[in-house]
Parts: C-alpha cells; structure tokens; sequence
C-alpha cells in the first residue's frame, strides 16, 4: 500500500500534459475501487461465515475475543447435559466441576473452591462452591453467580439442560469474555453454587421454619463473606438461572432489586433484545438471590420460570436450548456490567445498601415473609474462617440445612 501511494504522489505531480494525467488517475482510482471491493467482500464472506447455520466460530479475527459467544456457551451447555444428572454430592456433579474449575483456569483466572457438608433431607451430601475473580481496580467487588447442581427425582432422568446447564455454560463464556477484557473498575468474582436445588419435591416441603432444604450453597456463601468481612466489599450481586430456552422470554423477576432490574431491562431495549426482556413483572419466589437480599445486598434473578413448559420435567433437554438465546444474554450482560459499575461508584457501599435492600414488591418492605430467615445463616457461624478470602481449604460438617422455607409454594 505504501508503494501505491507513493506511484500515486509520482503521478500527482508528474508534468506530461493532458490525457496520459487523465489515464492516470483514472488508473488509480480503478485501483483504489478494486481495493475497497475486496475488503468489502471480504468482510461479507467473514459476516457470512459467523452466521451459516447460527453458529459462531471463537477463531474468526473479526470477532473481539472479549465479546460473548453464544455458541461457545452452548458448547459448554452440552457438554454438562453429557455429564447426566448432577444433583449435589454426585459423582457426575464432581466431574462437571472439574470441567468448570479447568475452562475457569485456561482463561488465567484465579480458581478456588469450598467444601462443605450439609445435613439435607437425603441425609449427610459433600457440596462445593467454585469461585474465580478477575482482578479490578478496586477491592470492592461484584458477583455474577450460577447454580450448577440439578435437582434429583427418583421418577425420571432429569439433566437439567435449561435450569442449571444453561446459566452454567453461560457464566463460563461469560468469564472468558471479561477475562479477555480491559480491566474493570470493580473486580469480578463469578460463583458457581452447589446445592440450590431441594432435595425434597416441593421446594418448602421438608424440615423446619428457619433452615430451608435448597439454597446450600448461597447462604454457606453469604455467612463466609461475613465471618471474613468481605461481606462489606460486596457491592451487586447478578443471579443467572433457566435463560437459555429458544423461546426465551423473561420477566423481571419481583423480588430483585430494582435499579438493577431497570438497568439490564433498558440495556436490552436497547439492543434490541425486548422480547427476550419482556417488561412485566415475575413471581419467581426463592433462590440463590434470596440470602444476598436479606444480607443487604443488591440482587438480580435473571430467569424464566413461570413461561418455561419443561421445568423439573424429563423434558428439560438439550434440544431445548439456543445458541441464539444465550447470545442475547450474553450481549446483555457485557453491555449491562459497565452500567452497574457506573452506578455503583455514585453509591457509598454499605450504608447504601443498607437503604436499598431491593426486595422489590414481594420483599421485607412490602409485609410478605421472606422464604430464608437470618437464623439459618447462623448454622455456618461455628465454622473456623480460613486465611484465603476465597475459601479454599476443606471445611467441616455443616449442621442446620435440614428445615423448611415459607412464604412460597414453588418446586425447586
């Protein structure tokens, strides 16, 4: 290129006269139109290629490594559908982690995990949260999080391709993006909890008020953050669950807290994605949000439950997923994130949060009770706090999980 605009500088200034000036920059401009055409159809055959088939190829240099990868995440989808049913304390479970804590390493992450027993209706299970923060510019730090256990059934074989495959496989992709980012403002910590599913059909059937049999993982979470302090530097948590249908449309969920719920629903106005981010309102009920709103924290449930036809049946399969889902929240999410931050940093930390608890219509401030006391937090306070903020040396018997959640009639 460089030697044509030099020919082109020779030829501005050449002083023949007349028409062999006109025939040469005729010339250079049927140069010039021949470049432009190639790149141009260049750019149609790499546009052409990203798209045949709806599949997205990571190699493609037009594509920016930290952009989200629906078919990436899709990949990871199918591969914890491979691994069967998951429910906490199995060995299938054990194995999907090792392919979680093995992608979450290959993207240069810190990795951690942190054992604990639970006493459950099923009796004594072994159950691991998996943690991997990305590095930010501040201590203070931000969760997007995923359970990645299936719920058991005796009846049938259920692998959990939508609720608990799909918001798995997402936050994988979802790290991998990030990671291959600038560095953020806040720093990243992307949690995979064990245990949210109950053990018993119902998800308030079993046990006693003050001690539900679901959500394990997230209340062992929350109590580790305040035996540790850190539970101070937390600023947002963002709850990814069942996203991944092809006819994926989700309300906002009630119980979420709502400057969070606005800021990713208007981001997916804008994107274009409103069907997928309906504008109504969801009674989701429980989850792993459930323990960070009663801790203070502002909380997301992104989710479709209610419009979800295959929840808790066999039918929840791969075939039900879409890449194309997975895209949109994906896209969402990488374009939500800065815009938390940003809100974020105008907040105060934790005499905000303490004003802001965000349990939205359904929450402490509107006389419905909520589904997780703070007694079945104290259950993990006799534990001893390792050194590590990320937890990760074993730790004992976990006592009190056996109980009943009230205040909802959702099976989870």
């Amino acid at each position: 290129m460089s030697s044509f605009l030099k020919n082109r500088r020779v030829l501005a200034h050449d002083s023949t006269h007349g028409p062999h000036r006109r025939l040469s920059a005729t010339l250079a401009l049927v140069l010039l139109l021949a470049a432009s055409s190639l790149s141009i159809n260049a750019m149609k055959v790499s546009s052409q290629a990203r798209s045949a088939g709806g599949q997205t190829r990571a190699s493609e240099p037009l594509k920016s490594k930290a952009a989200f990868d629906g078919d990436r995440a899709f990949a990871h989808v199918r591969r914890l559908v491979e691994f069967g049913p998951r429910p906490a304390g199995s060995k299938e479970l054990a194995e999907a982690r090792r392919y979680i804590v093995g992608e979450l390493k290959s993207y240069g992450l810190k990795v951690s995990e942190d054992e604990f027993t639970a006493q459950t209706p099923a009796g004594e299970r072994r159950m691991v949260n998996v943690t991997a923060e990305l590095p930010g510019e501040s201590t203070d730090f931000v969760i997007v999080a995923s359970h990645y256990d299936t719920k058991p059934f005796k009846e049938f074989r259920f692998v959990g391709a939508n609720d608990g495959g799909s918001s798995t496989g997402a936050l994988i992709e979802l790290a991998r993006a990030l990671a291959a980012a600038p560095r953020p403002h806040f720093k990243y910590r992307f949690v995979f909890f064990d245990g949210e599913e109950a053990f018993c059909r119902e998800w308030d059937e079993c046990g006693k008020p003050g001690a539900p049999d679901n959500t394990y993982g997230s209340r062992r979470y929350v109590e580790r953050l305040r035996q540790t302090g850190e539970l101070k530097r937390l600023r947002a948590l963002v709850l990814l669950d069942m996203m991944g249908y092809e006819k994926l449309e989700m309300g906002r969920d009630d119980m979420s807290t709502p400057w969070l719920a606005e800021t990713v629903w208007q981001t997916a106005r804008e994107l274009g994605y409103s069907r997928q981010f309906a504008d109504r309102a969801e009674g989701v009920g429980g989850d792993d949000h459930e323990p960070f709103l009663k801790a203070g924290i502002p909380s997301l449930d992104i989710i479709q439950l209610t419009s979800y036809p295959y929840w808790h049946t066999p039918g929840d399969t791969l075939d039900k997923i879409s890449a194309r889902s997975l895209q949109a929240v994906g896209d969402v999410l990488l374009a939500s994130l800065p815009r938390i931050e940003k809100k974020l940093e105008g907040k105060t930390g934790e005499g905000e949060r303490r004003g802001d608890r965000g349990m939205g219509r359904r929450g402490k401030n509107y006389g419905v009770k909520s589904s997780i006391s703070s007694v079945s937090l104290t259950a993990y306070s006799r534990l001893p706090v390792p050194p590590s903020p990320f937890f990760p040396s074993p730790v004992p018997e976990v006592g009190g999980s056996n109980a009943q959640s009230a205040g909802h009639t959702r099976s989870r």
